[in-house]
């Protein structure tokens, strides 16, 4: 690895595909293309057209990217497609408005580099930037909102969780089980690097706002709730225990508020004249009951997946070990 000027030299120490999904992007692309080939020059662009109706294809091959199209619309969709398509030591995922500095790529590329981090996010908050740049409400308190749910769920606290700049090694990408279709892939990324153990790097990056004639294709609201319930579907998933625990928890506690009054009535009367009462206490006790049970049964079958998973990870190291070899 060598940096000279603005550019930085990976040809020493593998190869770097840079990822940029695109969508009626033909304001920003040529840009973007433009920048990362300035800052990495021996970094293959790729470009991923998701049925654009502008010249982004074009614009994107004119200035030296591979363009591919995934005909499968939603961010997510694209991401899966290029994890499954690109073979690659190193990726750095980036956008194609314009929005994340190419200058910043080689910082994101540090830490993989020197084998401290499996994924090194771009974080646009810590130095204010994002919230200087961009002017769209609720935009912050949504981020704010998910990384607290992480924080409080998962037990890390992500500086900036809905960043679309990151980059990850090759074991990373080859294991990442994209299942999101839309622009929930970010918060997928970060909660699959939490749960399952990787290295976790954050660099402070700057955010500059799209330019005039580029539009945003996030929906606050909407892509916003698929987000929310992106979370409690991986939490769910990876930590089925804990959820079901707490639910579990709320019925019983609901169960004694309504049956203790009617336990208290039978000790001193020796009759039940709340007969409605003591049935909903039994139910509600049950369910909980019922709650507790699905959780320890889905808990054993995702530590089951997980020591799958690992020796899912172990297999592609000695995959990458053997590609790096023969390179």
């Amino acid at each position: 690895m060598t940096e000279t000027g603005g550019t930085f030299r990976t040809d020493t120490i593998g190869s770097v595909a840079v990822l940029v999904p695109c969508y009626n992007e033909a304001v920003t692309i040529g840009k973007v293309v433009d920048d990362f080939k300035a800052v990495l020059p021996d970094a293959v662009i790729y470009v991923y057209d998701n049925n654009s109706t502008d010249d982004t294809a074009a614009i994107a091959a004119a200035h030296g990217a591979v363009v591919r199209r995934e005909p499968r619309q939603g961010k997510g969709n694209v991401v899966r497609q290029m994890l499954r398509d690109i073979d690659a030591d190193y990726y750095i995922m980036v956008d194609g408005d314009d929005t994340y500095p190419a200058e910043h790529a080689p910082a994101l590329l540090q830490p993989l580099i020197d084998d401290t981090a499996d994924m090194c996010v771009g974080d646009r908050l810590s130095n204010g930037t994002y919230g200087e740049e961009n002017d769209r409400a609720f935009h912050g308190f949504g981020n704010n909102l998910v990384r607290f749910l992480i924080k409080v769920i998962y037990g890390f606290e992500f500086s900036d969780v809905m960043t679309g700049y990151r980059s990850f090694n090759n074991v990373f990408a080859s294991t990442m089980p994209v299942t999101s279709p839309g622009f929930e892939i970010e918060t997928e990324l970060s909660i699959h690097a939490v749960d399952k153990g990787w290295r976790i790097a954050e660099v402070p990056i700057d955010y500059r706002d799209r330019p005039e004639g580029s539009e945003s294709k996030l929906s606050t609201f909407s892509d916003g709730f698929k987000v929310l319930k992106m979370i409690m579907s991986l939490f769910k998933d990876y930590r089925p225990m804990a959820l079901f625990g707490w639910i579990a928890l709320v019925f019983v506690i609901l169960g004694l508020v309504v049956g203790v009054p009617v336990v208290v009535d039978f000790a001193h009367t020796g009759l039940v004249p709340r007969l409605p009462s003591a049935v909903l206490a039994v139910a509600l006790v049950f369910t909980g009951l019922l709650s507790m049970a699905s959780g320890l049964i889905l808990d054993t079958v995702v530590k089951g997946n997980r020591k799958q998973y690992e020796i899912q990870v172990l297999d592609a190291y000695r995959a990458n070990e053997s590609r790096q070899a023969i390179r």
